[in-house]
């Protein structure tokens, strides 16, 4: 894409958009012509300028005078929801009124677990639609599109946890775009309700804003109700319409409503719409519907009593918990154990690297002991480190005690609840024998649920240790909300009403049966079992449940008439006749995906993925093992949705439609974010690789230096042990007139009694152009001349300056190139502000490049010129996991150990271990002289050499 279709002269930007920019900057970027793209933190359609005036016209009595530069002309959503299947639409239209081609991004949230299963875009007249393939298909297709010149992109979904769906096109001067987004989602039972969220995040003032929602329940509606929606904004607005099996959520504000205040041109439509309902139940034995081949069993008794209860919880003690999360934790728990019934037995496991108990044996939840065991859980300071093994096995010893003594009520519910916040790393450490420790100790009436919280926990472990073990998990992100997260997730399983559940359909005409045995079921949930079964051998459908309740053996019978759906579902135009099938669907192949990550065998998990692959494609939905191709209406493939078997699931993690990257903006090394790339769907646009190379300079952490040396495909490492304020040359080459320095900060306080090191600030100078970048933790700023101008790190932000591309991406990275050949990538850490050690850092990548003169220096620069290495009797160390190794290098003979370094490019939580020979002694012998010697006494000096 060329350089205006990137960029948006700075002036342009509203205020309303509220860029940390003085105003005063404004005319320097507008009279020497520097080029900027700014994107806010919940924007959608960019770029923006908000120049609203209004006027009364038309029936609606309003009207925009826009002069904007794209223009959002409608953003409707809708969603059917019939017998707790979802399908949900989004469609947005947007035109570009500028006489400039200008970028439109569609980026929208949608829930986890949702499957998507359409999307086409029509810009200027071309529409593109979707076909879901084999994802080797799917890759071929991206492959040879790109050999042969045309626009293509990847497009990845996280598996089941999908949350954010983004694409970006660039739109010609005058055209039009409209997206249309289609996704499916189950509605689960929780508390006693069924709970549909919208995620609606137009991110202007939209001309047509409407919001539908029609609910067809045959069973019958009990309520339908939504909360106060936006902070009170929209008081009224939302209107419902119920019948006794029908219900219509309308929200349509209009342009005035949607303001934030009168004279505001910022929309107050930024968050979720949540619609609340419950269903009638009449039989005991669930309700049976069976349609077009499919039925589905719904069963949720309520008025019984509840079973008793022996619950361990284990809970997460170790240093990360300190501060908000572990207060929060306590005050969660202290709530949760005054729930408890006095015919309950409970006891508290709180581990660090160490394992403790409030009790060793369980004990009734009287008053005294609740109020006992929530004195322990107030004194409990966090610190250590996490050994998740042994807390686990424990809880399990505890509980396997009592109940082989005969302690337990034969009629009771056996639950472990384990908190946590993060991977083990102390004790046992792979996590897949912590598994199999679990797993050959618990006793069959015990079930493992796992919370994990916040971001860095394996929440991917945690799920399939709680799927392995008769429970689920539960992610709880670490915010102000922990409590609120902790408690209602314990609500859900806190009134055991039936265990042992067992689901019959005794006829051969029956077939494919989802899980129809559950260990318990609870209070306010609902279980849901389908199947398939044979129209024309069958005249009514026969369904059995078996369970064990609190007071007697139950043996539960309901029948469904095969036609007893029809008439009702063709009578209604919002009613979707194949909710069965997807719903079969849904439910299966969740199923095989949980079974799939705890395959036993190759040839068992080989067997389940093509089940899987199979299902996804004859149900048209993307699913771990499915690509998604969009074409135009000439058969042109464009770009496809991908779908990788893991869930790292750091952030949200979700389902992305990544950035574009355009000829002459960033190189695609520079952006090796899961972020893909997006197809341009325009007339000679083109997209790099979004892959980044794996070779580069970095330096990260407390600082470690990673040094690759192509010719002998090595990376060496050494760290710098300095103090704070000091400032190091990295690249120093006054020749070209290019300088990089940083400058140490140091930790909040020592750690082992040394005080750890980061850069806390860069310098970058391009004397050529008179231009300096000093980049902190806080800002970015730019300046040239007597000319400046700074950036926040909340912003997305290119700036161009003669022959210097700054392009910042909000929150995470800083890139600086330099004519487009010569790039250096900053990543910024941060960390939680009342962290007791560590504090906010910057780390650098450096490609190696031949675009400096040869007599380039610095601690990196010097590195450039590769010196030759030779590395030898590699042998045994005095650390057996670490092997030592002789190397020659510069003269000197070192002796250099194997080790793993941080690359945190694709990851910026875990980062990726990146293998390397480690240089002891700040990196002597490796680098030329003394470290001391790449002292330099300004942010901007040149190093001076002897």
């Amino acid at each position: 894409m060329k350089r205006l279709t990137c960029f948006l002269i700075l002036f342009f930007v509203s205020e309303a958009l509220g860029f940390e920019i003085p105003t005063n900057d404004l005319p320097e970027f507008a009279e020497y012509g520097d080029l900027v793209e700014l994107t806010p933190r919940k924007f959608q359609f960019v770029p923006e300028n908000r120049r609203y005036q209004r006027s009364v016209s038309g029936e609606s009595g309003e009207r925009l005078e826009d002069v904007d530069q794209v223009t959002l002309h409608s953003y409707k959503v809708r969603s059917t929801i019939t017998s707790r299947t979802a399908n949900t639409v989004i469609q947005t239209k947007v035109v570009n009124n500028s006489p400039q081609p200008q970028s439109v991004v569609f980026d929208v949230q949608i829930p986890k677990g949702a499957f998507i299963s359409n999307f086409s875009m029509t810009v200027d007249g071309t529409t593109f639609t979707s076909s879901v393939k084999e994802k080797s298909v799917g890759r071929a297709l991206y492959s040879q599109a790109r050999a042969k010149g045309k626009t293509a992109g990847l497009v990845r979904s996280r598996a089941l946890d999908m949350e954010d769906f983004k694409t970006e096109v660039n739109i010609l001067p005058g055209a039009k775009v409209q997206f249309e987004l289609h996704y499916q989602e189950v509605k689960w039972r929780k508390l006693g309700s069924y709970e549909h969220r919208l995620h609606l995040q137009p991110g202007r003032l939209a001309k047509h804003l409407e919001v539908d929602v029609w609910i067809i329940e045959p069973q019958g509606l009990r309520f339908v109700h939504v909360p106060d929606t936006f902070d009170g904004h929209f008081d009224g607005v939302p209107v419902i319409s119920k019948g006794p099996q029908k219900a219509h959520v309308s929200f349509k504000p209009t342009v005035a409503q949607q303001r934030k205040c009168s004279n505001c041109l910022e929309t107050a439509v930024d968050g979720e719409l949540v619609v609340l309902y419950d269903v009638n139940r009449e039989e005991k034995a669930g309700e049976l519907e069976v349609f077009n081949g499919y039925f589905v069993h719904f069963f949720a008794p309520d008025n019984m009593d509840p079973i008793p209860k022996n619950i361990l919880f284990v809970i997460d003690v170790s240093g990360s918990m300190w501060g908000i999360k572990m207060k929060q934790t306590v005050e969660a728990m202290k709530t949760i154990l005054d729930d408890l019934r006095t015919e309950d037995q409970f006891s508290v496991v709180d581990f660090n690297h160490n394992v403790r108990t409030w009790r060793n044996d369980l004990v009734s939840a009287t008053t005294t002991q609740v109020a006992d065991a929530k004195k322990y859980i107030e004194k409990i300071q966090p610190s250590g480190g996490t050994n998740i093994n042994e807390a686990l096995l424990r809880a399990i010893f505890i509980l396997n005690e009592a109940n082989n003594l005969g302690l337990l009520d034969p009629n009771s519910v056996s639950l472990i609840i384990l908190v946590s916040d993060g991977d083990p790393t102390v004790g046992e450490l792979k996590l897949s024998k912590i598994q199999k420790n679990v797993k050959q100790n618990i006793q069959d009436n015990i079930s493992l649920f796992s919370l994990g919280i916040g971001f860095d926990v394996d929440y991917d472990f945690l799920k399939r240790l709680s799927n392995e073990n008769r429970g689920i998990a539960h992610r709880i992100y670490g915010n102000q909300d922990t409590s609120s997260q902790l408690k209602k997730f314990y609500n859900q399983v806190s009134t055991p009403l039936l265990r042992n559940i067992q689901f019959n359909y005794p006829h051969t005409s029956v077939t494919d049966v989802t899980q129809n045995s559950f260990p318990n079921y609870f209070g306010g949930s609902e279980i849901v079992v389908a199947g398939k079964f044979h129209p024309e051998k069958l005249e009514q459908l026969q369904g059995i449940i078996t369970a064990t309740s609190a007071n007697t053996e139950l043996v539960l019978e309901t029948l469904a008439e095969m036609d007893d759906l029809e008439d009702f579902l063709s009578k209604d135009k919002h009613a979707d006749p194949d909710f069965t099938k997807k719903l079969w669907a849904y439910l299966t192949i969740n199923q095989l995906l949980a079974e799939r990550s705890l395959a036993p065998t190759a040839a068992a998990k080989r067997k389940i993925t093509k089940t899987i692959l199979q299902m996804s494609l004859d149900h048209h939905i993307v699913t771990p093992l499915t690509s998604m191709v969009i074409e135009n209406e000439a058969g042109d493939e464009r770009m496809l949705a991908d779908s990788p078997p893991q869930d790292h699931s750091c952030c949200s993690g979700a389902l992305y439609y990544g950035s574009k990257v355009a000829p002459g903006s960033i190189p695609s090394w520079v952006n090796p974010s899961p972020t893909p790339m997006i197809p341009l769907p325009v007339k000679g646009a083109q997209v790099l690789e979004s892959t980044p190379p794996p070779h580069v300079m970095r330096v990260e952490n407390d600082p470690h230096f990673i040094i690759y040396l192509p010719k002998s495909q090595e990376n060496i490492c050494f760290n710098i042990d300095s103090e704070p304020g000091k400032i190091l040359s990295l690249v120093s080459d006054p020749e070209s007139g290019i300088l990089v320095n940083g400058q140490l900060i140091g930790a909040k306080k020592p750690k082992n009694e040394k005080l750890s090191t980061y850069f806390g600030k860069l310098g970058f100078y391009f004397q050529s152009e008179d231009m300096k970048i000093e980049i902190s933790t806080e800002t970015i700023t730019l300046s040239w001349g007597s000319r400046a101008s700074t950036l926040s790190w909340a912003d997305t932000a290119r700036v161009i300056n003669q022959r210097v591309l700054v392009s910042v991406k909000k929150e995470k990275t800083v890139t600086v190139t330099l004519d487009k050949e010569m790039s250096f990538s900053v990543l910024l850490h941060r960390v939680w502000k009342k962290h007791p050690i560590n504090v906010d850092f910057l780390g650098i990548y450096i490609p190696p490049t031949n675009k400096f003169s040869p007599n380039v220096h610095g601690l990196i620069g010097q590195f450039m010129n590769e010196p030759k290495v030779h590395i030898f009797n590699e042998r045994l160390g005095k650390d057996l996991k670490k092997p030592e190794a002789s190397m020659e290098v510069k003269g000197h003979k070192l002796i250099v150990t194997r080790g793993l370094q941080k690359d945190y490019r694709t990851d910026i939580v875990f980062g990726t271990d990146v293998p390397c020979w480690f240089v002891h002694d700040s990196g002597k012998g490796f680098i030329d002289g003394h470290y001391k010697d790449y002292f330099v006494p300004q942010l901007y000096s040149f190093l001076k050499r002897a």
